[in-house]
């Protein structure tokens, strides 16, 4: 079977491939089941859930009030 190049094909060079060690072409889908997997799971329960819920919730409204700033380091907090 020929090889045939359409409309959305991708061309990768061998360079590319050899200095990066590979590539490997995966699904969205399945590329975010990947790295929810290598994320770790924490329940929170009781009280201690209720304080996190309470903190996101209170970091969301200041970020929608633009109270929050980009930085780039721990060293950039004042």
């Amino acid at each position: 079977m020929a090889n045939r190049v359409g409309k959305n094909s991708i061309t990768i060079s061998r360079e590319t491939v050899k200095k990066k060690g590979g590539i490997v072409i995966l699904p969205l889908r399945e590329y975010k089941k990947l790295c929810e997997r290598a994320m770790s799971t924490y329940y929170l329960k009781g009280k201690k859930a209720e304080e996190l819920d309470r903190l996101v919730e209170e970091g969301l409204r200041e970020y929608r009030k633009g109270k929050s700033k980009s930085i780039k380091s721990l060293a950039d907090l004042d």
